[in-house]
């Protein structure tokens, strides 16, 4: 007989200097003689499965049975981490494998968690081998006791205290109890910065993400250490002198201390600032492919200043994507500075190797779980076997980011093994909720309440294309609207749009509700890309309006009735223009839009022209920054010696608009008091975005300020400035799971007593 005690199966190496000393040992007294198994017998399995034993054996019956299998049979078995202790018994021809399993873990809680979730400690603890079903192992509970001190600790909870109970139960298993006490977080109370003369140590401070404790610190957590903000600071404020001219700035020290009851943290930085230098020269060196001239346009760095390190960043950058014009995707370019310290000056050397021309062999799709490839992929401009050609890879980046099904959009180069000229694109998408439900509801003494809502969806079943179901149940002002977009009607990219509408309107007046005008029709549009941010639309509609009664009818539509019956038809043709260069639809931070629509009504009972003009702008001003500008105008003209028809109307006020004044409460105001809009409208808007703190760069959820001012006039009025109503204030603005939401609260700069003003707003599906 030969006995292995047990072995800690965390030590394999211990483990078989164990195995070989017993077998040493038992080769000297009481080694056995080969001889061939008749059979082969497993005693002490309570919940293991048989075969798992037998798997790992390494001899079988009928096999030629030896002191060295023997070794090898225990070394196997304690690997697989099931068993407390294994040895072999000889009896005869036969090997009796006696085993005895280690407890299994029934169930594992934790008691006092309240700063992590429990599901997320016990997915990683069953990672790291501890979990229900699972072998217990009392060393495993040791090194989960110290992750879990280790997670604590970056969150800056020195004095957590973990306590393990193991509890057995019947049938030899255990239940294994984390009892954790985690008391208080230890707060940074104090950050000093030493060796800073050329900044104060304010401006410095005030870089860092990391702070002593604010009044939304209780949010943002920023004054709790960790090691990874810490060295993230660092960077920021390496950079900060790097772009001001100290080339040779350094980080000398840091050093962190905590108080003896593990509460406060102190923080001190020692810098070391060097001197200003100021650039005198820059230098190209290299093969820039006999466009040198080209090349130096691009040239960020400007001589006679200091050396901005940004600077040269940007300028390798610029050389690098017009490399990628050409088809060299793996240029290599580097700014090499050549320091003069006794005169603090220094000479900047830009050193390119284009190194090889490539071409794309493959591109390849990911991350598209419901999207079909062919929609993205017709999105592309640059093509699979043709020369590599950067600007037409960003182009292709943006039309993608730009259909608006994705949170996130990258394209990444790998090359092509034993293939120097070539490389493969992969473009990687996060795809985010496409469905979008829109509701409102508000409550008011004229209205009551009144739900609008609407149902669509940008991606049908990944297809790409457009479905939307829209209803008002607005007591003045309900609508039934069904939209169908496919955007490649054509596999040249031409879109169609198709519209069934039936829209009922009761517009508000003080002397009761009994008139209604109902406006049933169809339309249908074509769009026709000229370019890739040029789409030039055009399309014809039927419709049909009627007035359904006649008392308390506001003065306008008396006119619009003795003007042209009480049916009227009409066939408006559309055509228009947009031009969309913005970074993202969703969120834009970048680039610019424009649109301009126009719609004549050229046959039928009613004869009119109807102008529509927007541009919106997007200024980056950080990198989680940006200005939002927009201005729009609107024209309407009566055709054929008649008026303008009351029912095309443009409307202002609300979201969308001039935020604060009540929607479609601006403008021309009937005798009867109702709002009717008017035949010219113009409204700009002006939006600062700011991220909110504790977010990082995600630009799902921001913050705005805005401003807003505009109006709308009746036909032949003069556009007077004085008559423009104004507001400001803050919002936030969400991409949530079921469309863009916005919440703004603002007040009135200019207006007059009679305005309807509403100072809270919110909408879903609302861009400006």
């Amino acid at each position: 007989m030969v006995f292995f005690p047990e072995v800690n199966p965390l030590r394999p190496l211990a483990a078989v200097a164990v195995v070989v000393a017993a077998v040493s040992s038992a080769g000297t007294a009481h080694a056995v003689e080969p001889f061939v198994l008749k059979d082969i017998r497993v005693e002490g399995l309570q919940r293991a499965d048989p075969g798992t034993v037998f798997a790992a054996l390494p001899f079988r019956i009928g096999d030629t049975y030896t002191d060295e299998k023997g070794a090898i049979a225990l070394r196997s078995l304690f690997a697989t981490g099931l068993f407390k202790d294994v040895r072999i018994e000889i009896e005869g021809e036969v090997a009796v494998v006696i085993v005895e399993e280690r407890p299994v873990i029934q169930t594992v809680s934790f008691v006092g968690l309240k700063e992590f979730d429990k599901d997320q400690l016990v997915k990683s603890l069953k990672d790291n081998g501890i979990g229900e079903g699972l072998p217990f192992d009392k060393a495993l509970i040791d090194r989960a006791e110290q992750e879990i001190k280790r997670q604590y600790l970056g969150r800056s909870l020195y004095g957590a205290e973990v306590v393990t109970t193991v509890t057995p139960v019947e049938r030899n298993r255990v239940n294994v109890t984390f009892t954790v006490t985690e008391g208080d977080a230890a707060k940074i109370t104090e950050i000093r910065i030493l060796g800073s003369k050329a900044f104060s140590e304010g401006t410095l401070l005030g870089l860092m993400e990391l702070t002593t404790s604010g009044w939304l610190t209780w949010y943002t957590k920023n004054d709790r250490y960790s090691r990874a903000k810490l060295n993230a600071d660092l960077e920021t404020i390496r950079s900060y002198y790097l772009n001001r001219g100290y080339l040779e700035f350094a980080v000398e020290s840091t050093q962190v201390t905590i108080s003896p009851d593990k509460q406060d943290i102190s923080i001190t930085i020692t810098v070391s600032e060097g001197q200003l230098y100021t650039v005198t020269a820059v230098r190209l060196e290299g093969d820039y492919l006999g466009k040198e001239a080209e090349f130096r346009e691009l040239v960020r760095i400007k001589p006679g200043e200091p050396y901005r390190a940004q600077e040269a960043t940007d300028t390798t950058k610029a050389f690098s994507d017009r490399f990628g014009l050409y088809g060299y995707a793996f240029a290599r370019v580097e700014a090499v500075p050549d320091i003069d310290r006794a005169r603090a000056q220094v000479v900047i050397t830009l050193r390119a190797n284009p190194q090889r021309r490539v071409y794309v062999r493959r591109i390849e799709v990911s991350g598209n779980t419901r999207t079909r490839d062919e929609v993205i992929r017709r999105e592309f401009r640059q093509f699979e076997s043709s020369w590599y050609d950067g600007a037409k890879i960003k182009a292709s980046r943006d039309r993608v980011d730009r259909l608006g099904f994705f949170k996130d959009v990258s394209v990444e180069t790998t090359e092509v093994a034993g293939a120097p000229d070539q490389v493969d694109l992969t473009i990687t998408v996060v795809e985010k909720p496409t469905g979008n439900l829109q509701l409102g509801v508000s409550f008011s003494s004229t209205e009551k309440l009144a739900l609008s809502a609407s149902i669509r969806q940008e991606n049908v079943f990944g297809s790409g294309n457009y479905l939307g179901l829209d209803f008002n149940t607005s007591r003045y002002s309900r609508s039934l609207v069904f939209s169908t977009v496919d955007p490649y009607f054509t596999i040249d990219g031409v879109s169609r749009a198709l519209d069934l509408y039936y829209r009922t309107s009761r517009p508000y007046n003080s002397l009761g509700d009994q008139y209604q005008i109902v406006t049933p029709g169809a339309s249908i549009r074509f769009g026709v890309p000229f370019s890739d941010i040029d789409t030039v639309f055009f399309g014809i509609g039927a419709e049909m309006t009627q007035i359904k009664s006649s008392a308390s009818l506001p003065n306008a539509y008396f006119i619009y009735r003795d003007l042209y019956g009480q049916r009227s038809a009409s066939v408006p043709l559309t055509i228009g223009w947009a031009r969309d260069q913005r970074d993202s639809v969703i969120a834009p931070t970048t680039g610019r839009y424009l649109r301009v629509n126009l719609e004549w009504s050229a046959a039928g009972d009613v004869r009119y022209l109807r102008q529509n003009y927007q541009a919106q702008q997007y200024i980056p001003i950080t990198q989680r920054i940006a200005l939002g500008l927009n201005a729009e105008v609107g024209l309407g003209k009566g055709l054929g010696g008649k008026p303008y028809p009351v029912f095309k109307n443009f409307y202002g006020g609300g979201l969308g608009s001039v935020r604060v004044f009540e929607q479609g409460s601006l403008g021309v105001i009937d005798p009867t008091g109702a709002y009717i809009g008017g035949a010219t409208k113009f409204n700009g808007n002006a939006e600062l975005y700011l991220p909110v703190p504790g977010t990082g760069n995600d630009r799902s959820l921001r913050i705005f300020a805005f401003t807003d001012v505009g109006n709308v006039w009746r036909e032949h009025e003069p556009i007077r400035a004085g008559d423009l109503r104004a507001s400001a204030g803050f919002g936030v603005s969400w991409i949530s799971p079921v469309g863009p939401l916005k919440l703004s609260w603002g007040k009135p700069v200019k207006s007059k007593p009679t305005d309807r003003i509403e100072r809270f707003q919110f909408q879903i599906g609302t861009a400006f």
